[in-house]
């Protein structure tokens, strides 16, 4: 297993990094906690250090999962990262709340990397109007949290005054190699450069969006290099800038984690031909992607039963895949919760971490459907 040098924080986490809002789940849509182990347990044993979780994960039942999992390993031998939802919060008392919440759920005594949760414009607002930086700087000092950071979506601009506005410990930002231009962007990654912040990288695989393409793109892939997995190129292509010292993946299928593992068992950066092979497949993807969706549902629950990233992500498979038979079955399969049923009420795109028009591009979902 590849590891990183954080000099600033004097730690050395796994480049790889386990993303604990993708667990496999039941027919009843709760976690599948006998295979959800199983997988967690192999990465860690693999020598997977760094688990990353939230409050929302799972509807708030990923951080006592993962509590319960991660008993039966010495403290010391793992990271463990939390996010407190600064999209939930109203008052400092109601951060603290949550904050006693996330400890007594994971059952720990401490958290090793603590984030803002998903920061915008908004929401940064809030973090200043609160007074919550200076209480996660007392729960440092407290040796509650071991560093302090936050995790972003917004437009560079919103980044840069979050970054430049203290000395952050960490920061995590969504980086792919189709996703260099929006949010914080590659640009943002030069920043974090600059300013010596350690960056923690999530959606590396664009929500899997990556891990399966057309057969004449993979194709570009294949030609090169037929031994590795397609989305083992997306991996390597954030982890190989020297920045990034945890790349996130948000693992889903023991399949998953194995294939993984593999990449970054005997990690190697990518060279200037592989570079110029991924730009290339970038530019073919950017031709056929419908829109930005990650799936990573902050969209949900639509108030009117559509289910959102599931008509994007059909839509977005037919675009780059071609599949129309695929499509309209399941489009069909969506039943009520097809996009036809949109109310337009916007609720969804106040949350939505890609500023997608989600009202918008679920009626483009109807039309090219409907028209196959």
């Amino acid at each position: 297993m590849e590891y990183s040098k954080i000099d600033k924080l004097n730690v050395n986490p796994s480049l790889l990094g386990f993303g604990c809002m993708r667990f496999p789940k039941k027919e009843d849509g709760t976690i599948d906690e006998v295979e959800a182990e199983r997988m967690l347990d192999h990465a860690i044993e693999s020598g997977v250090t760094y688990i990353d979780t939230a409050y929302p994960y799972h509807d708030g039942e990923s951080e006592p999962f993962v509590g319960r999992v991660l008993k039966k390993y010495k403290r010391e031998d793992f990271y463990l990262a939390t996010k407190l939802p600064m999209f939930k919060i109203d008052s400092l008392e109601q951060a603290k709340e949550i904050l006693e919440e996330q400890i007594k759920r994971l059952d720990v005594d401490y958290v090793d990397f603590y984030l803002l949760h998903a920061l915008n414009k908004d929401t940064w607002k809030k973090v200043i109007d609160l007074n919550i930086i200076p209480y996660c700087e007392e729960l440092k000092k407290q040796g509650r949290i071991k560093n302090f950071g936050f995790s972003f979506h917004d437009d560079y601009e919103v980044f840069e005054e979050i970054i430049n506005y203290r000395d952050w410990d960490f920061c995590q930002i969504q980086l792919n190699y189709i996703d260099t231009d929006i949010q914080a962007g590659m640009k943002g990654y030069k920043l974090t450069e600059e300013k010596n912040v350690p960056l923690v990288i999530m959606e590396p695989i664009k929500g899997g969006a990556l891990a399966s393409l057309s057969d004449d793109i993979e194709k570009v892939f294949t030609d090169y290099n037929p031994n590795v997995s397609i989305s083992s190129w997306a991996l390597r292509f954030v982890a190989s800038l020297p920045n990034v010292k945890v790349v996130l993946s948000g693992m889903s299928t023991y399949d998953q984690v194995e294939d993984n593992l593999a990449t970054f068992k005997e990690f190697k950066p990518l060279d200037q031909d592989e570079e110029k092979l991924v730009e290339k497949v970038a530019n073919m993807i950017k031709a056929k992607t419908k829109n930005g969706c990650t799936g990573c549902r902050y969209c949900m629950p639509c108030p009117f039963g559509i289910d959102i990233p599931g008509n994007f992500k059909l839509w977005n498979e037919y675009g780059m895949l071609d599949l129309k038979d695929t499509a309209k079955r399941r489009y069909t399969n969506l039943g009520d919760a097809q996009a036809e049923f949109c109310k337009k009420c916007g609720k969804c795109e106040k949350l939505c971490p890609q500023s997608i028009k989600i009202r918008e591009d679920l009626q483009r979902v109807v039309q090219d459907i409907k028209n196959l």
